[in-house]
């Protein structure tokens, strides 16, 4: 399996997405495409938990006062499925291997496995 979850409309994940090799690879645009409860379950299963799939950056992290919760995994998975921009993205699955979100690393790893392949 080859997939990577994306944003359309984030220009950091277009700029990432311009570097990779696509070759095979099935991308899914999360907000025309909402992920499926079926989908962040896998996520979850290949990085070992959904805080790991979270992100902090988000606007409504704050603004939703979760910054002051403390999040149980139930939580997180629950504010993923319900809010796109709660998912640290992209989010590649490579085989059974996952990449989640920007660091150069994770990149370069991504970068990598891609070639690889």
């Amino acid at each position: 399996m080859k997939k990577i979850y994306h944003l359309g409309t984030c220009s950091t994940n277009n700029k990432i997405l311009k570097e990779l090799n696509l070759k095979g690879v099935d991308l899914q645009d999360i907000k025309k495409e909402p992920i499926s409860k079926n989908q962040i379950e896998e996520m979850a299963r290949i990085a070992g938990s959904y805080e790991a799939l979270f992100s902090r950056r988000a606007i409504k992290y704050r603004s939703l006062g979760l910054n002051e919760m403390k999040l149980s995994e139930s939580d997180y998975k629950k504010y993923i499925i319900e809010e796109y921009t709660f998912l640290k993205r992209p989010v590649a699955i490579i085989d059974n291997n996952i990449f989640i979100g920007n660091s150069k690393k994770i990149i370069e790893d991504l970068k990598s496995k891609l070639n690889m392949g």
